[in-house]
C-alpha cells in the first residue's frame, strides 16, 4: 500500500470521527491506567461497569490500597482474570507511591515495569493520558492493519512499528483510536460489515465482495 492510499484511509476515518478517544471511562491518568489493566481480555463495557463503582470509592493509589484485595475484588469480580488483576493493581499502586510520588509516570520503561502493564497498556496511557503519538496494537488493530493492507505484519510489534513508520505525523496521535473503533464496529473479526465501510475501495481484503 502506498502513502497516498494510507493518507486517504486516515482522512476518511478522521472525517467520520474528528476527535476520537477511548471508550473507557476515566478522569485521571491513574484511573485510565487501572481501566486499561482491567480491560485485558475483557470488554470496555464490563470495565466501565466495574469502575463506575470502583473509582468513586477509590480513585487514587492510596484509596485502592486501603480497599485491600478483598475490597478491590468486590468491584471487579465480574471481569475476567479478576484475581490476577487485583493483585497486579495493588502492587502497581504500591510502586506508584514508593517510586513515583503517587503519579503515573510519563515514561515507557517505568510504565512497563508496573505489574500488569505491557507494551500495549503503556502505549494507551502514553497516547490517551499524555498525548504521545503512540499506537497501541490490540486484536482489533492487528486485524485491521493486516486485513486492509495498511500495515501487515506477523506480530503485534511488527504491526506497531509499521504503523508508526507509515502513518503521517498529522494522523499519528489519533490513529490508535480510529483503527480500534473501526475494528470494533465495522471491520469485525467474524463478519466484517464491508457494505458500511468508508474505506472499502481502499482495502486489500479479498473477501469483501462487490459493492
Amino acid at each position: 500500500m502506498n502513502a497516498a492510499r494510507r493518507r486517504e484511509i486516515y482522512q476518511r476515518l478522521r472525517a467520520g470521527n474528528p476527535a476520537p478517544t477511548t471508550e473507557l471511562h476515566y478522569r485521571t491518568p491513574f484511573q485510565l491506567l487501572l481501566a486499561v489493566i482491567l480491560s485485558a481480555q475483557a470488554t470496555d463495557k464490563s470495565v466501565n461497569l466495574a469502575t463506575a463503582t470502583l473509582f468513586p470509592a477509590a480513585g487514587t493509589p492510596e484509596a485502592v490500597l486501603s480497599l485491600g484485595e478483598d475490597g478491590l475484588t468486590e468491584h471487579i469480580r465480574r471481569i475476567g482474570l479478576f484475581k490476577t488483576k487485583a493483585k497486579n493493581i495493588l502492587a502497581t499502586c504500591q510502586i506508584l507511591l514508593d517510586k513515583h510520588g503517587g503519579e503515573v509516570p510519563r515514561d515507557r520503561a517505568a510504565l512497563e515495569a508496573l505489574p500488569g502493564v505491557g507494551r500495549k497498556t503503556a502505549n494507551v496511557v502514553l497516547n490517551t493520558a499524555f498525548g504521545e503519538p503512540t499506537i497501541a496494537v490490540d486484536t482489533h488493530i492487528f486485524r485491521v492493519a493486516n486485513r486492509t493492507g495498511l500495515a501487515p505484519g506477523r506480530t503485534v510489534l511488527e504491526v506497531e512499528q509499521k504503523l508508526l513508520r507509515h502513518t503521517a505525523a498529522e494522523f499519528r496521535q489519533d490513529a490508535h483510536h480510529w483503527l480500534i473503533l473501526h475494528g470494533r464496529y465495522v471491520c469485525k473479526a467474524r463478519k466484517p460489515d464491508c457494505a458500511a465501510c468508508v474505506i472499502r475501495d481502499l482495502c486489500d481484503y479479498k473477501e469483501k465482495g462487490a459493492p
